[in-house]
């Protein structure tokens, strides 16, 4: 197998398990008797804990010689924590099992991104063919677990997560390429990668960059959270939340495909990419709070290309332009954790009382939050220019 094959195997399985984690968990909290608020604040857990955990992390991964170790040994501590949370009853155990679980394949997702960096440049394959293999294999999930839910018991959505997060295991162990974490004999001692942390953090450029990029992925948190179960109240069956949601991911797979190695071409730098999906977030969430029809849906599903797919590889160059070569293990974590922990997380927290006190018009707020992304975007571009040299925007 290639390189490409081997990331694009790992990226099969990590988000076919978050397929299923992302539209279903909530429906498998709410079959255990728990209201909006308590799913709100189980979820938003792991995603807060992220400002401590995701540097710890990132840190600690730096410390192994090859990169694949660490993600073999997180793919273990997801299988766990998941199939933890299907064997223990009551909210503090559910809590506990679904915080290890959780912040496992959340720590998983930068780490596979900068392998699969790190050998599509020396490679040259390129990154989005993998990864969208993997958003494919999101889309399926998506279809998969709704179709499943029609004859089955929401328990298969436990199942389902523990399979795959022990595949996720076996094939970092025995698949991925053996990439080393550093050029040098050996890694760095842990003090001098927290200074790396450190530096990124004490730069202003830097840190708003991930605060634009961060604001408007937060903003998907209603959506992940919430959306089946208010479409479930609007008479749409759980096989149809599949559909939509695999349809968001097929137009995110095919600007990934399609529309990113034009933009490549045609120079069109992450700048402009960020501005674009800042902008449709807005009218996406500004639409949604009016809890629209299915037939309206479909579009705004479409929307998620922009909102997410666009967004998340303006991020990706972003930090990627904005870090020193040592550290970007760490630059990617800490805009994961700021995207992925700190803002979903609060995004998470609140959308449970919004969601028991509004319904749909809770998706006011997620229009908010990625209108301050896109703002925080505007004077990026001419820091950017300025104090990093100049490039496409």
């Amino acid at each position: 197998m290639t390189a490409a094959q081997r990331m694009a195997l790992q990226y099969v399985l990590l988000f076919g398990a978050t397929g299923v984690s992302l539209p279903f968990a909530g429906l498998w909290f709410r079959s255990q008797g728990l209201s909006g608020a308590q799913i709100g604040a189980l979820l938003a857990a792991p995603m807060l804990a992220r400002i401590v955990t995701g540097p710890l992390l990132a840190v600690w991964a730096d410390g192994f010689r090859a990169r694949r170790t660490p993600i073999a040994l997180l793919g273990v501590a997801m299988t766990l924590g998941y199939g933890g949370a299907g064997l223990v009853e009551g909210v503090a155990g559910w809590a506990l099992c679904w915080f290890v679980g959780a912040t496992a394949a959340a720590a998983l997702i930068p780490l596979t991104d900068v392998l699969t960096l790190r050998l599509a440049s020396r490679e040259r394959f390129s990154f989005a063919l993998p990864r969208g293999v993997g958003s494919a294999a999101f889309v399926v999930a998506n279809v998969g677990m709704g179709a499943l839910l029609l004859t089955e018991t929401v328990d298969v959505v436990i199942v389902w997560l523990v399979l795959t997060a022990l595949g996720v295991a076996v094939v970092a162990a025995f698949i991925l390429p053996a990439e080393p974490v550093t050029d040098g004999p050996a890694p760095a001692a842990g003090l001098e990668r927290f200074r790396g942390l450190g530096r990124l953090i004490a730069d202003p450029v830097f840190m708003i960059a991930i605060f634009a990029i961060g604001a408007v992925q937060a903003a998907h948190a209603f959506l992940y959270g919430f959306s089946a179960i208010l479409w479930k109240a609007q008479g749409i069956s759980e096989a149809v939340t599949g559909q939509l949601w695999a349809f968001g991911v097929v137009v995110e797979i095919a600007l990934m495909w399609l529309f990113e190695p034009w933009r490549r071409r045609a120079g069109i730098g992450p700048w402009s990419l960020l501005m674009v999906g800042s902008a449709a977030s807005v009218l996406r969430w500004s639409l949604m709070a009016f809890a629209p029809p299915l037939w309206l849906l479909w579009p705004l599903q479409a929307l998620h290309a922009l909102t997410f797919a666009a967004t998340f590889l303006a991020g990706l160059q972003i930090v990627e332009r904005l870090s020193p070569r040592d550290s970007q293990t760490a630059a990617q974590t800490l805009s994961s954790v700021l995207s992925a922990g700190v803002l979903i997380g609060l995004a998470t927290a609140a959308a449970g009382p919004l969601y028991d006190r509004y319904g749909a018009g809770g998706y006011w707020a997620m229009a908010i939050m990625a209108g301050a992304g896109l703002l925080a975007a505007v004077p990026l571009r001419r820091r950017l220019a300025g104090e990093r040299g100049r490039y496409p925007l």
